[in-house]
């Protein structure tokens, strides 16, 4: 297969525009006097690359085929892992190449898992670089939710295709037109989270590490603690009603900038979204009440709302060790890492839509028994699906539950405990951030585990963040043949 030059030309770009961001975090390292210049460096390294292969590329149509979206799709997200891993190969924290390239994938794909032991006293320009990519991944994938996974028909995604994008030769016109309105919204939701947190305590560089982190529903924190260090209520809820906002479809804000006021009532998925929370939170809350007797209402309530949340989001703040709540949160958190949140948002799990149009296949199967002549036809958000939509949406479960179990054989193989190897594998490919047990739970980090693992773990957080197939496909001899 002919690579066309436009995948090298815009990953260029891409690079050009990650090293721009590089110079933030160097403005911060001379703001609080830390005596380094790993920034600039990495910084000139991205930009010269990134200018390369620009440059390499210019005669070219700006045209991809489908063969060539599937092989960007991935190697974008992995040169941005790779190029964004030099400042923290090159910072005072010594990490080692496994353990940057591990932070990077973990902040571009908005997992959350960290390596970095101590986040109280780390150089402020790592924290604040850690923030902006998972910033970055956040409104990365929103853009390609809903401009590139729809054309790959990616288990299900072509539902939420944008209306005038019929072909992958329209993807570059098209993804400019619809990221010029997404960014405004992203960096409004940004600024207003932002200005919140600092209304209620927060100093200036908390609010806007956290602001970023928030929107991209990705968790990572400026402190050992995460959320749980403000010891705020009002920050609590803050980051909860804006994790939600992080997590409703943003083609439903493009839709409501359009004139549809009504679409964050009659959209199916936000209502589906909505109602689990209200579920989940209430299953939660029930369960402290019976179970402790030492946190008053209000906290129970509290409690259960924050985790449910953030879990469900896949962001992974943490106020509390669930660990030690008992069996039943283990268990249910975990079925919560899967299920994510919504298709289009900075969400990752297998997402809600999903669910509901397995939930409609079954109800019309079991329909059928009693009325074997009948005639079902599925709808969802008043689009008909057709049989093959949903046997897709079938197999892409399947498979997400397949890859989550060879994930977790594999890494119990490295010589992680059982829990840590369920837990570690749900968390990278649902892209949550902490798992469960004494070693990477609420209260650990993946500093431990081992190279290898860390390497299966950084491949499970690109196969969840983009959708497993777009990755997948690139290992099939006939995806390569013209």
């Amino acid at each position: 297969m002919a690579i066309n030059k436009t995948i090298f030309f815009i990953i260029g770009v891409l690079l050009v525009i990650l090293g721009a961001f590089m110079l933030i975090p160097y403005i911060v390292q001379m703001i609080y006097d830390e005596n380094s210049h790993s920034f600039l460096s990495s910084a000139f390294v991205t930009i010269f690359i990134g200018v390369l292969f620009i440059l390499a590329n210019l005669d070219q149509d700006y045209k991809l085929n489908l063969q060539q979206t599937f092989l960007f799709s991935s190697l974008a997200w992995i040169a941005a892992a790779l190029f964004g891993s030099l400042p923290f190969h090159l910072s005072v924290l010594e990490l080692s190449f496994s353990e940057a390239f591990f932070e990077s994938m973990s902040g571009i794909t908005t997992t959350g898992s960290t390596v970095i032991n101590d986040l109280d006293n780390s150089p402020k320009s790592i924290l604040i670089w850690r923030a902006i990519m998972q910033w970055l991944g956040g409104i990365g994938i929103i853009v390609m939710a809903i401009t590139v996974l729809p054309l790959l028909k990616v288990g299900g995604m072509q539902l939420f295709k944008m209306e005038g994008s019929d072909s992958t030769e329209k993807i570059l016109p098209r993804t400019v037109e619809v990221a010029s309105i997404i960014i405004l919204t992203y960096l409004l939701l940004t600024f207003s989270c932002a200005t919140l947190y600092w209304m209620f305590d927060m100093s200036v560089f908390d609010s806007i590490a956290h602001s970023m982190t928030t929107i991209a529903t990705g968790g990572f924190s400026t402190h050992n603690n995460s959320i749980e260090y403000f010891k705020s209520s009002n920050i609590e809820i803050i980051a909860t009603v804006f994790i939600i906002l992080g997590s409703i479809p943003f083609i439903s804000y493009l839709k409501f900038i359009k004139g549809n006021r009504k679409i964050f009532f009659s959209d199916v998925q936000i209502r589906g979204f909505v109602y689990l929370i209200v579920l989940s939170i209430l299953a939660m809350f029930l369960y402290l009440f019976f179970s402790n007797n030492e946190i008053s209402l209000i906290d129970k309530l509290r409690i259960s709302s924050f985790n449910v949340v953030s879990i469900l989001s896949g962001t992974g703040y943490v106020t509390d060790d669930f660990g030690l709540w008992g069996e039943f949160p283990l268990i249910f958190f975990l079925f919560l890492m899967f299920v994510g949140g919504c298709a289009g948002s900075t969400t990752c799990g297998i997402k809600i839509f999903r669910f509901q149009l397995l939930y409609i296949f079954i109800g019309n199967q079991i329909k059928k028994l009693f009325y074997p002549n009948s005639i079902s036809v599925i709808k969802y958000n008043n689009q008909k699906i057709s049989n093959n939509f949903i046997h897709s949406i079938i197999i892409f479960i399947f498979s997400y539950l397949f890859l989550f179990l060879l994930l977790a054989i594999l890494l119990s193989i490295t010589g992680l405990d059982f829990l840590s190897a369920i837990s570690g594998a749900a968390t990278s490919i649902s892209n949550v951030g902490p798992g469960l047990g004494e070693m990477i739970g609420p209260n650990g980090n993946f500093k431990e585990v081992s190279d290898i693992s860390k390497w299966l773990l950084s491949f499970g957080m690109l196969l969840g963040r983009l959708e497993l197939f777009a990755v997948l496909v690139l290992f099939f001899p006939s995806f390569w043949k013209d």
